[in-house]
């Protein structure tokens, strides 16, 4: 992994100013298959991916809660939570204009499997937080960068404007727990590399689902939604 040792400017970060390549945090590529399998499963993809929309406003939301007395962190998160919000709706719209029925689905293990590698007590537990943050916008960067050459228009287009939105999120992210990790002299080089390898595993080991952020399809063109 490339180190991330320079410091960061949540507003610059904002602004698209400072945002990172997503392989400067992410240690292993999205496997071929599952580019393979979203494109021919793309109900599902924007299936999930209206649900990940959904998850990243509550996850903003939460922090916001949680460090309440932190006004960058809440200041900040507050216009990642509302730009989340609103590309939930952009796909809700996508799904409607293409005649997509809406069905649930059953959330994949990413989002558990980065959970359960978060310390639990403070400080190191935000500076985790911020860090699975960083690294799950940094994953939806790459994917959307990857999708859009293979994925008929109008979900093509409007994925490759997500991709920048994802970079901007990831490198606030960053930001973010840098700032905390300078704050209470906490590793963050140590914590990025622990917390990205288990990443990498999830999002490209063999996985029986097919979500947005699942790692190799099992069964390629299966349909199912378990």
């Amino acid at each position: 992994m490339r180190r991330t040792a320079r410091r960061w400017d949540s507003d610059a970060a904002w602004r698209g100013a400072a945002a990172q390549s997503p392989t400067e945090l992410l240690r292993a590529p999205t496997p071929a298959a599952w580019f393979d399998a979203a494109a021919e499963r793309q109900h599902e993809l924007l299936l999930d991916h209206a649900n990940c929309e959904k998850k990243a406003a509550s996850t903003a939301l939460a922090l916001m809660f949680a460090y309440a007395d932190d006004f960058e962190l809440t200041r900040q998160l507050s216009r990642l939570a509302r730009e989340e919000l609103r590309h939930f709706e952009q796909v809700q719209k996508l799904l409607m204009s293409l005649g997509l029925p809406y069905r649930r689905l059953k959330p994949s293990r990413y989002a558990e499997g980065l959970r359960a590698a978060v310390a639990t007590g403070e400080p190191a537990r935000r500076l985790d937080l911020l860090l699975c943050g960083a690294l799950i916008e940094a994953r939806s960067c790459e994917r959307f960068a990857g999708l859009a050459p293979r994925l008929p228009a109008p979900v093509a287009s409007f994925y490759r404007g997500l991709e920048e939105s994802e970079a901007r999120h990831f490198t606030l992210y960053l930001a973010l727990a840098r700032r905390h990790a300078d704050r209470h002299g906490l590793d963050i080089e140590a914590r990025l590399a622990s917390l990205a390898g288990t990443e990498a595993g999830l999002a490209t080991s063999p996985d029986a689902q097919f979500r947005f952020h699942s790692g190799a399809p099992q069964v390629r063109g299966s349909s199912s939604s378990s």
